[in-house]
């Protein structure tokens, strides 16, 4: 048996997530107390109790995700699966799961990670203006069809560029509103099902979070990076890393490139990996490896970690 854990990025925030982990899970109860510590402000108020347009700020949901995150994994620990966890093949994250994905391998410290995450939210949020980036998921049309428009219809004073490819048939573009728009219009014409704008504070992983970069790299240039005890698939190359020394590089460049989330899903599935397990709020995870060519229903699991029933049932089928 050859286990990935998947950790969840920016979209899957409920309030609420995590709260009924809290309440039987002492770990996950502990994390959220040190993220309230590092930040130096009630994050686990926001995460369970709101307000939702508080929680949805993207300098918040950033570290709320992987706080929840990370309490889901040290839950799954303290069931008793510690062995199984620490034996994962793999560990993944979509965008600022990365992060997460970092802690569960042991490259990077909690506290550094939910500081750190709460730094590039907020870098995110103040590099482009609020009203003037947009994204949206484009569904029913391939990864190159879209490519090959949103490379014709890009321009200066209409940027767009693929931000995400969550599954063969579903892209996530961004940038201008002029450019989204513009793109929408030639990705319909093209064939595409359906072009849904997605409710985003501003346009992730293109070129307009360029400004991101230089102030992350500082942040990240005061973590400790430790030795891996597996490798992390990483957005940028959707191949593994545990070398210490390009963890930095990679989450800087991150900011701006697409997460390639369809090649790192078939990089797994064609590792062996038979267990895909995602630690987090939300199953959207899953539900992309499920539709990644080369998942076998008949011989693999895809199992999730969010609340005490999910916890109970993950542990279950580890254990078999």
């Amino acid at each position: 048996m050859s286990v990935a854990l998947l950790f969840p990025g920016q979209g899957s925030q409920t309030v609420g997530m995590g709260r009924a982990l809290s309440e039987v899970s002492p770990a996950a109860r502990r994390t959220f107390e040190e993220a309230d510590e590092a930040l130096g402000f009630k994050l686990s108020a926001i995460i369970n109790d709101g307000p939702a347009d508080d929680l949805k700020r993207t300098a918040v949901t950033q570290p709320a995700i992987v706080t929840v995150s990370v309490a889901c994994l040290r839950a799954l620990q303290e069931a008793g699966v510690d062995g199984g966890v620490l034996a994962a093949s793999f560990a993944a994250g979509h965008s600022l799961g990365e992060y997460a994905a970092l802690v569960a391998a042991g490259a990077l410290e909690f506290n550094d990670a939910v500081r750190a995450v709460r730094a590039r939210g907020t870098f995110m949020q103040e590099a482009v203006p609020e009203g003037q980036g947009a994204m949206a998921a484009v569904l029913g049309l391939d990864a190159d069809s879209i490519r090959a428009v949103v490379a014709d219809v890009s321009s200066d004073d209409a940027y767009v560029a693929c931000a995400n490819f969550n599954g063969p048939e579903q892209t996530v573009i961004g940038g201008s509103v002029k450019g989204v728009e513009t793109a929408t219009a030639a990705l319909k014409a093209r064939g595409a099902k359906r072009v849904m704008p997605l409710p985003v504070s501003a346009p992730f992983h293109c070129a307009l979070m360029a400004p991101v970069q230089p102030r992350l790299s500082d942040v990240l240039g005061g973590v400790t990076v430790s030795p891996f005890r597996f490798p992390v698939v990483t957005n940028v190359e959707a191949l593994p890393n545990s070398d210490v020394d390009r963890v930095r590089q990679l989450l800087v460049q991150q900011v701006t490139a697409p997460v390639r989330f369809t090649e790192m899903a078939t990089f797994l599935l064609a590792a062996g990996v038979t267990r895909f397990v995602e630690v987090g709020p939300g199953k959207a995870l899953i539900g992309m490896v499920k539709r990644t060519p080369g998942f076998s229903a008949d011989s693999m699991k895809l199992l999730n970690v969010e609340d005490p029933a999910s916890l109970q049932a993950t542990v279950a089928a580890l254990a078999n």
